[in-house]
């Protein structure tokens, strides 16, 4: 059994008396967690001491190191994998995720939507999926291109499910929750769609793209899933290997409803409205047009 007992007297002495730790002393720490080594805890102090300190870009690109080291990933046969991670689910709007990942699909590229379930009361991408023919896989294989993989967070890696599911316990997000939005389970090229609700999150992410060489888009998401908010024109980020390309630029207003979308939360509803948006029985959101649009393009470039 190992100890990050000393790690933990760092980081959790308070916002103000707390010390960063180096890369590489974050990369030992989260693979000992990863890897169960550690009583629980340890695990909660360290989840509670992150939690009230925050993670610098340094430390969470050794969560990251130590993560991608043990990460079981997707093969590709026909390119660059789209990485869309789906943690949050449905809270006052439908979930519209899966209306993303089959949007990409169509357009040729192999799509890996990851994700678990930390909240019972949410309705999740995985359920919209499942409901639209697509079952959470069992095993992971190659992605063809137009093939959508959708896997839960166990499957890539049991320790970070096991630190996701924490938040039961606590109650409070911890640096797994960080993450997962920003890890690459694809092993080769691949492009991750990741979304900020904090802008210091938001900052923070842009730092770690650019320093780990990631291809990436980055923009406020919809109730932190992945997919833009419908209703507006956000700012849009994109790295190609880690260089920054401002994709499109905020656009004032917000449409005031959203063609069929409808009212209620639950999977079916939510699966019957992404089916006619497919076939072309009700409008593609713009938004979500441009989405697609950029994340082709990165594609392209990765």
């Amino acid at each position: 059994m190992g100890s990050i007992a000393h790690y933990i007297k760092d980081i959790g002495r308070g916002a103000r008396g707390a010390k960063p730790l180096a890369r590489e002393q974050a990369a030992d720490l989260f693979g000992q967690v990863l890897d169960g080594s550690v009583t629980d805890l340890e695990i909660g102090a360290f989840c509670l001491a992150m939690r009230v300190k925050g993670e610098t870009t340094q430390e969470m690109a050794g969560f990251l190191d130590a993560t991608h080291a043990r990460l079981a990933c997707v093969q590709s046969l026909a390119g660059p994998v789209v990485v869309l991670p789906s943690y949050n689910g449905a809270r006052r709007l439908p979930v519209l995720t899966p209306l993303l990942a089959l949007l990409l699909a169509r357009e040729g590229l192999p799509v890996l939507v990851h994700g678990s379930r930390t909240e019972n009361s949410r309705v999740t991408a995985a359920e919209v999926l499942a409901e639209l023919g697509h079952a959470e896989a069992t095993t992971l294989t190659p992605l063809d291109a137009g093939q959508i993989a959708v896997v839960d967070t166990g499957l890539l890696h049991p320790g970070l499910k096991r630190l996701l599911e924490v938040r039961r316990v606590v109650g409070l997000r911890n640096a797994g929750h960080s993450v997962v939005k920003l890890m690459q389970p694809a092993a080769g090229p691949a492009v991750v769609v990741g979304s900020y609700t904090h802008p210091a999150f938001g900052t923070v992410m842009t730092e770690l793209f650019e320093l780990l060489g990631m291809t990436a888009m980055l923009s406020r998401g919809l109730e932190g899933e992945v997919v833009v908010d419908p209703r507006r024109t956000l700012h849009i980020e994109g790295f190609v290997r880690g260089q920054r390309q401002p994709l499109q630029t905020q656009q004032p207003g917000t449409l005031a409803e959203i063609p069929g979308l409808p009212a209620g939360l639950d999977a079916a509803a939510t699966a019957a409205y992404t089916r006619r948006v497919l076939v072309g029985e009700l409008p593609l959101p713009d938004a979500i047009a441009a989405q697609v649009a950029h994340i082709r393009h990165l594609a392209a470039h990765a």
